[in-house]
C-alpha cells in the first residue's frame, strides 16, 4: 500500500498492530520513501487518518538515452516518456538499450522503477589477467557494454557475458 505522510509518498514494507495493556492501540511501520529511497519508521495512532495513494505499475522498456533523460517505452501503448536521472539513479550503469523494467507511477508522476535482479553484460574491455601473481582467487577491473566497471576473478575475457548482480553490482557467473 502506498500512503502519504508528511508530504511524501511512502510505500508501507512493514506494519505490526500494537495493543497495549494501558492505553490506546497503535501501529509500528516501516515505510520507504518512493522519491528518496530513504527508509524510515513512524507509528501511528489509532485515531490518525492517512492518505491512500493510488499508483500503477507497469512493464516499460528501455528505448535510448538523451541528454537529460531515459527514454522508456509502455509496452502496451507503445508511448515513450522520458524518465530523470534521478529516479533511475546508480542503477543506470546496468539498464541495457531494449531491458524491460517495471516502473511504479502514481499521482501524475513516476515514483519508481524495479529493475531485473540480475541482468547479462558483455565484457568490451579488460586487462590480461596473470594467474599466479595472488596466494587467493585474485580480480581485475573489466569494462562492460553499458559503460560500468566491475571486479570480476581472472579468468575473465572480452568478449565473455557476465551475469551481474544489479542490487549490489557484483559479479555473479560467467554466462555461456
Amino acid at each position: 500500500m502506498t500512503i502519504l505522510v508528511k508530504g511524501q509518498i511512502c510505500e508501507i514494507v512493514e506494519y505490526q498492530h500494537v495493543k497495549p495493556g494501558k492505553g490506546h492501540a497503535f501501529v509500528r511501520s516501516k515505510l520507504k520513501n518512493l522519491e528518496t529511497g530513504a527508509v524510515l519508521e513512524h507509528t501511528f495512532r489509532a485515531s490518525e487518518k492517512v492518505e491512500q495513494i493510488i499508483t500503477e505499475t507497469k512493464k516499460m522498456q528501455y528505448l535510448y538515452r538523451d541528454d537529460t533523460s531515459f527514454i522508456m517505452m509502455n509496452l502496451d501503448t507503445y508511448e515513450q516518456i522520458p524518465v530523470s536521472e534521478d529516479i533511475i539513479g546508480d542503477k543506470a550503469a546496468f539498464l541495457k538499450e531494449g531491458s524491460e523494467v517495471s516502473v511504479t507511477e502514481g499521482e501524475g508522476k513516476i515514483l519508481s522503477i524495479k529493475f531485473p535482479t540480475t541482468v547479462d553484460l558483455k565484457v568490451t574491455h579488460c586487462d590480461p589477467g596473470v594467474a599466479g601473481d595472488t596466494v587467493q582467487g585474485g580480480t581485475k577491473p573489466v569494462t562492460v557494454e553499458t559503460g560500468a566497471v566491475i571486479q570480476v576473478p581472472l579468468f575473465i575475457n572480452k568478449n565473455d557475458i557476465l551475469k551481474i548482480d544489479t542490487r549490489t553490482g557484483e559479479y555473479i557467473e560467467r554466462s555461456s
